[in-house]
């Protein structure tokens, strides 16, 4: 069987880190019934000199063609102008709403090893295993209007929130049904209190509880559960937050595990591909960073993580998933560190060494060696 992967570099360090995420998927599914052909297209700031368009036509059906996509991150200093017609962001927003990709997963999970590289109180990191789902195609990144524009007393701007009821109950469902298969709670984040918006997402929320009787659930107000989720991490398994609160509270979490180049994201739709499991998109949160873009210093465990996310959600490829998870423990375990992860100095990990790393330990993990 072959599966169609559309590999989107993007900008700065991205590059980088996709790349050893390739090699690690080469790796992973070498002995595996399955062949992966890979095609690469163009996304973001590159796409933006190179086609006209940080979302060019062709990586839009490339991306409709395929069975997964696995991004490395757009955007940078140089096409950073809120006067542009088009930015690297843009298109990945374009690129998430042409696909349905309605649930982005964002697992975070603490690694004993490295709780010392979190600024918060080890006794408070310990055992921190959730899952924060972040509703990715609809809230105030899509709504319309949204503009800039001169009125009678000068600039003004405006952006509007807007969701149905179908979108809200979509990503919950699928925030519920993810807690059956873990500890069975489930958080929903709102600002209730305030948003018309908000008060719906939390009328529907409620209201699906009741079909899940054996998740124990609760709501929270946005700025109390930003406040909690450093307070007391380890209380949270599924958290589930429209499109703006996820997109903030999911980058916060990225302390509890001590940096963001080590944690993975998976964006799903409904749309099935020719696996028979859920389209995806697969990154890692963090972003191009072009301050280190080209300096072999760039974290690429985020991205080899998103790559084992895309075998387990979009390839049923759990086994193959598993072990590159326990390859990058392992390399962790065993005290290497990227300079993200506070080695320092000539004892720093690069980007490629880490990556070969990992390699190394699938290699010794894979049946048969």
């Amino acid at each position: 069987m072959a599966y169609k992967i559309l590999v989107l570099r993007g900008d700065g360090i991205g590059p980088e880190v996709v790349g050893e995420a390739l090699q690690v998927l080469r790796v992973a599914t070498r002995d595996a019934a399955v062949k992966l052909e890979f095609k690469d297209a163009l996304l973001g700031g590159h796409a933006i000199d190179s086609a006209g368009s940080s979302l060019p036509e062709q990586t839009l059906k490339l991306a409709k063609d395929s069975d997964a996509i696995l991004m490395g991150a757009v955007g940078g200093p140089k096409w950073d102008n809120p006067q542009a017609a088009d930015r690297p962001e843009r298109g990945l927003l374009a690129l998430r709403k042409e696909l349905g990709l309605f649930a982005n997963v964002r697992p975070v999970k603490t690694v004993k090893e490295l709780i010392g590289a979190s600024p918060l109180r080890p006794e408070l990191l310990n055992g921190v295993d959730l899952v924060v789902i972040r509703e990715l195609t609809g809230g105030i990144y899509y709504g319309k209007p949204s503009e800039r524009r001169t009125g009678e007393a000068g600039r003004e701007a405006v952006d509007t929130c807007f969701y149905s009821e179908a979108e809200i109950a979509r990503v919950l469902r699928f925030g519920f049904e993810l807690a059956r298969e873990r500890r069975k709670r489930l958080t929903s984040v709102d600002k209730a209190n305030v948003m018309a918006s908000s008060r719906l997402w939390r009328e529907i929320a409620t209201e699906l509880s009741a079909e899940f009787e054996d998740i124990a659930f609760e709501n929270q107000l946005v700025d109390s559960m930003a406040m909690h989720l450093i307070r007391r991490p380890r209380d949270f398994d599924v958290i589930v937050a429209d499109n703006m609160f996820g997109d903030i509270l999911t980058d916060e979490a990225s302390v509890l595990a001590g940096s963001m180049g080590l944690l993975p994201s998976a964006s799903l739709g409904e749309e099935l591909n020719s696996a028979g499991f859920r389209v995806g998109l697969y990154e890692p949160i963090h972003g191009s960073a072009p301050d280190i873009a080209g300096r072999d210093e760039a974290n690429p465990l985020a991205a080899i993580l998103s790559a084992a996310m895309l075998l387990e959600h979009s390839l049923g490829l759990r086994s193959e998933a598993e072990l590159i998870v326990q390859a990058v423990e392992g390399v962790i375990h065993a005290g290497h560190r990227t300079r993200d992860l506070g080695g320092s100095g000539a004892r720093a990990t690069g980007c490629m060494a880490m990556g070969r790393l990992v390699r190394e330990r699938l290699e010794n993990l894979l049946p048969g060696d």
